[in-house]
C-alpha cells in the first residue's frame, strides 16, 4: 500500500460551506457501492454511472465538484467521458481511479485533462484526501505513477512514440496482455480487472489474432520487448 499512497499535500486548503459533491463513474456496481459506502462520511456522493453516455448526461445535470473516473469501460472508457464533459462543463475536475497502473493510461488521462490518477488499492481516507486536493486544484498521483507523467512531459516532443502493432490493441486488451506477461493466470486476471474468465479468454484470443502469435509465451516476450510488463 505504501507505494500507492498519494503524494503529500503541497497546495492550499479546501474549506467549502458544503460537503464536496462527488460523482462516481465505474462499470462495476459492487465497486461503486463500496466506494459510496466508504466515502459517505467524507464527501457527498451525488450520483453514479456505469456507461459513457449515462455518465456524460448525469454529470452535466448534477455539476459535481469532482468526478471519480474509471479508465476502462466497455463503451469507450474514462477518456470518452472526460472529453465530452470538458467541452460543456470545463469547471468539473476529474480524478482517475483505476486498477490499471499502465503508463499510457496515466499519461492519456492527464493529457486529456484529469487532475490526478490513483489506483484502486488506495485506502478510503487516502482517497478522500486525494478528492479534496483535486477539488482545491492540486494534481494528485500515486507516487510511482507520478514518474510516468514527469517522464512523458519531459520527453522530447519529436521523440518517436508510435507503435503500429501496439496501437491496434484496445486499452482493455493491453491491460490483459500486461497482466498475462507478468505471469497472471486467467482466473487472476479476471479477479484483478473485475471481469469474467470468459472475457479474459476472448481478449487474449483477440490479442493473439491481431499480433499474429500463437501462445502466451510469445505474447510475454513481445510485451517485455516493449517494456509493457
Amino acid at each position: 500500500m505504501d507505494e500507492d499512497r498519494p503524494l503529500e499535500e503541497t497546495g492550499g486548503e479546501h474549506t467549502p460551506s458544503r460537503p464536496l459533491r462527488v460523482f462516481l463513474v465505474d462499470d462495476h456496481a459492487m465497486f461503486r457501492a463500496g466506494v459510496r459506502a466508504e466515502l459517505g462520511v467524507h464527501v457527498e456522493v451525488i450520483g453514479e454511472a456505469s456507461t459513457v453516455a449515462e455518465a456524460v448526461a448525469r454529470i452535466g445535470a448534477s455539476n459535481p465538484d469532482v468526478v471519480l473516473l474509471d479508465v476502462h469501460m466497455p463503451d469507450g472508457g474514462g477518456r470518452a467521458v472526460l472529453d465530452a464533459v470538458r467541452r460543456t462543463h470545463p469547471q468539473v475536475k476529474f480524478l482517475a481511479l483505476s486498477v490499471s497502473d499502465a503508463a499510457e493510461d496515466v499519461i492519456g488521462l492527464i493529457r486529456a485533462g484529469a487532475r490526478g490518477y490513483v489506483t484502486k488499492t488506495i485506502s478510503p481516507d487516502e482517497l478522500a484526501a486525494a478528492i479534496r486536493r483535486v477539488a482545491d486544484g492540486d494534481a494528485v498521483f500515486s507516487p510511482r505513477l507520478a514518474g510516468f507523467v514527469l517522464d512523458a512531459f519531459a520527453a522530447r516532443p519529436d521523440a518517436p512514440v508510435a507503435d503500429p502493432e501496439l496501437d491496434q490493441l484496445t486499452n482493455r486488451e493491453r491491460e490483459v496482455l500486461r497482466l498475462l506477461a507478468r505471469g497472471y493466470a486467467y482466473k487472476e486476471i479476471a479477479k484483478e480487472l473485475f471481469i469474467s474468465i470468459k472475457t479474459v479468454e476472448t481478449h487474449v484470443s483477440n490479442v493473439l489474432r491481431k499480433l499474429q502469435m500463437s501462445n502466451r509465451y510469445e505474447l510475454s516476450r513481445w510485451a517485455a520487448d516493449r517494456r509493457l510488463v
